[in-house]
């Protein structure tokens, strides 16, 4: 299981709902009655479900504790420490067993999916990220091939299968969920003047390397030592760059990351 600090998740999944939840429809979420959100982090779509679902009562798992604290304190909804592959659970305690970026950071998926499948008794859903076909643009033009190529090697360098995306009917067909649909997803992130402190905290780790230097170990199993410091010392030096058209005010970037919402019947 990878893992993440509640600061990552937090600015990664904040916002991810809030231009339109057109495709959350297929989860029925006003006639549910009791949700399961595994793998709920810091509580980003625990609070969705909640506000889509007001009769429902919406409970939070994952592995966690210290994310569990903090999805507690600023949801105020009920979560639970549990396995994903293992939820601590009685069959069918939920009619909706829902993830959000889970399987694609799980070892064995199906393991996940087959449990979902045991505690649900109806509904099961998945929000999976196609990581592969995330788009960016930005005023400073290398920073848009630089991200290509560093998701390029961190993708062939992960271990679990981040661009899971669409192939996630798959997974449910094969745990026998029935009436099986997907609707895609697009959150967008934008960065543009005026800036907040999350932008410029995010230009400052792009100058010095620290946000390179999260995802090492993955890019260091596809790159030799030379080719992760090149990429390394480009990355710095375009962090530069966007450091400096902030400053002028000029700096622009925009981020589309897909995601594929997909519901199956058990």
């Amino acid at each position: 299981m990878r893992r993440f600090s509640a600061e990552y998740l937090e600015r990664t999944r904040d916002g991810m709902w809030g231009d339109s939840r057109e495709a959350l429809a297929d989860l029925d979420l006003p006639n549910r009655r009791r949700i399961l959100d595994v793998g709920c982090g810091t509580g980003e779509l625990a609070r969705v479900l909640a506000d889509e679902a007001p009769d429902a009562q919406v409970v939070g798992v994952d592995a966690d504790p210290q994310l569990l604290r903090v999805a507690r304190e600023q949801t105020e909804l009920s979560v639970v420490a549990g396995d994903a592959t293992r939820l601590p659970v009685v069959d069918d305690a939920a009619d909706l067993v829902v993830c959000q970026a889970l399987l694609s950071n799980l070892p064995d998926p199906s393991a996940a999916v087959s449990e979902f499948e045991r505690a649900s008794s109806e509904l099961v859903a998945a929000v999976e990220p196609d990581n592969a076909s995330v788009g960016v643009d930005s005023t400073v033009d290398r920073e848009v091939t630089l991200e290509r190529s560093v998701r390029e090697a961190y993708l062939d360098g992960v271990r679990t299968d981040v661009s899971l995306g669409s192939r996630v009917s798959e997974l449910f067909a094969d745990a026998g969920l029935s009436e099986i649909r997907t609707r895609r997803h697009h959150q967008r992130k934008v960065v543009e003047p005026p800036y907040d402190e999350a932008d410029v905290e995010s230009a400052r780790l792009k100058a010095t390397g620290e946000g390179f230097d999260r995802y090492e170990a993955e890019l260091r199993r596809t790159l030799s030592d030379a080719e992760f410091d090149a990429l390394r010392a480009e990355w710095r030096e375009m962090g530069r760059s966007v450091v400096d058209q902030m400053q002028q005010g000029s700096y622009r970037r925009a981020e589309v990351v897909p995601f594929d919402v997909t519901v199956g019947r058990v």
